[in-house]
């Protein structure tokens, strides 16, 4: 997941160059996309008023910062938070706060290759192909306890359990633990929101901390008893006597966790959206393995689930005539970039059998989403299996975002099929 990263602002910016768009206005963030279109006709670079930092909006730039080794994830091995002037820690936030110390999201080399090292064999797409016949057990079962009625929230019914479940079983948790997953994960989602409340910081905290302290019980149970599953993996991997602590495992379980089902919730709303308003026949869309994956790679594109990474310079540098100081915040802007009319074209239209088709919404370089082969295979699967069993699906009711900006999913999805 992607924390907001905000430091002290940069004000001598020429005003042609400054954007304005509030993050938490519903008008912007229910359809983002007009304001990217504006910004790509001007100016793909700019500096966001609202939060205080450059960000780039064009596909070339934000594939190349992605790979940059200019700019990381994290700041503090480079720097002091005195020196760039970052906030000290909050301390009603310290347990949330210590999922994040050893996250892989937010670790740069070599913290980050010792741990994705020890972690990454078990998403590799070799890995993950294993797991198609579950996800399409797993969809069918979720249509059997809706298919009898009149409407469902999809959100609530399909998307959301589906990944929550599979993430679940290949750490070596319950199916059954899938609900309480999902609320620690959703209440601690809320710390990315834009000018987050005190009462918000709160919520998250504990569910960070409560979290925490079931992985703790779990891992005391595996250290006596391993099984074949990744938290055991990751208790007992070993090259050459470097062994992964709890807090690393709890961290790096957490993210995969919440990562793990995250993006995927939103892309199938997002993707299942995006083709019933697209008037083309959705079973067409997945008659073939290969089709099925041109459909879920314009799922991605045309309405990503994360709009906005962050990014800090590692040292005073240039990006496209823009002078960046060590410690500034970039924005990746990945729902942008997926729109770039320079490079797809008709690039606002939804178009599954595009010869042009691309997305940067599993980021790139190091930090590249580790469960993107699970996510593609997910994605591929239950929609593949949705649009066979309900061939008559269409929405009942007008969709609305969450109010989380950058992280851009449905609240819900009510459709009907009879």
């Amino acid at each position: 997941m992607a924390a907001i990263l905000q430091v002290k602002p940069i004000l001598d910016v020429p005003a042609p160059l400054r954007a304005s768009a509030q993050p938490q206005d519903p008008s912007f963030y229910q359809d983002p996309y007009p304001f990217y279109a504006r910004q790509h006709a001007s100016h793909p670079a700019f500096f966001w008023e609202e939060y205080g930092h450059w960000c780039f909006a064009d596909f070339k730039a934000v594939s190349a910062l992605l790979r940059d080794k200019r700019f990381g994830r994290d700041i503090l091995h480079v720097a002091s938070r005195e020196e760039i002037g970052l906030p000290a820690p909050k301390a009603h936030t310290a347990e949330f706060d210590l999922t994040e110390k050893y996250s892989l999201l937010n670790l740069e080399p070599p913290d980050h290759t010792r741990l994705r090292t020890l972690v990454n064999r078990a998403f590799v797409s070799r890995q993950v192909e294993q797991l198609r016949p579950r996800i399409r057990q797993l969809a069918h079962e979720m249509i059997d306890q809706f298919e009898g009625e009149d409407s469902v929230d999809l959100i609530k019914a399909f998307a959301a359990p589906i990944p929550a479940i599979v993430i679940a079983e290949m750490i070596g948790l319950p199916a059954d633990m899938a609900g309480q997953l999902l609320n620690w994960s959703n209440r601690m989602v809320t710390m990315y929101m834009y000018n987050v409340s005190r009462e918000t910081e709160l919520d998250a905290n504990q569910a960070a901390a409560d979290f925490m302290a079931h992985l703790r019980d779990v891992i005391a149970e595996r250290r006596r008893a391993p099984r074949e599953d990744l938290l055991s993996h990751m208790l007992t991997s070993d090259r050459n006597g470097d062994v992964l602590s709890d807090e690393e495992v709890i961290s790096t379980a957490i993210l995969l966790l919440n990562a793990g089902h995250e993006a995927t919730v939103h892309t199938t709303g997002n993707g299942v959206k995006s083709i019933l308003e697209s008037g083309l026949d959705p079973q067409s869309l997945f008659v073939t393995a290969e089709q099925a994956e041109k459909t879920v790679e314009e799922c991605l594109r045309f309405d990503a689930p994360l709009h906005l990474f962050t990014r800090y310079a590692l040292m005073d540098t240039e990006v496209d005539g823009i002078s960046l100081r060590k410690g500034d915040v970039v924005g990746l802007m990945l729902g942008a970039a997926n729109r770039d009319p320079a490079r797809f074209a008709n690039a606002g239209i939804f178009d599954p059998f595009r010869t042009d088709g691309a997305n940067v919404s599993f980021g790139a370089g190091i930090h590249f989403c580790i469960g993107a082969p699970l996510a593609r295979i997910e994605l591929q699967e239950s929609m593949k299996v949705l649009f066979e069993r309900l061939p008559r699906l269409r929405i009942a009711e007008p969709p609305h975002y969450g109010n989380v900006y950058h992280f851009h999913g449905l609240e819900k999805l009510v459709v009907e099929w009879k």
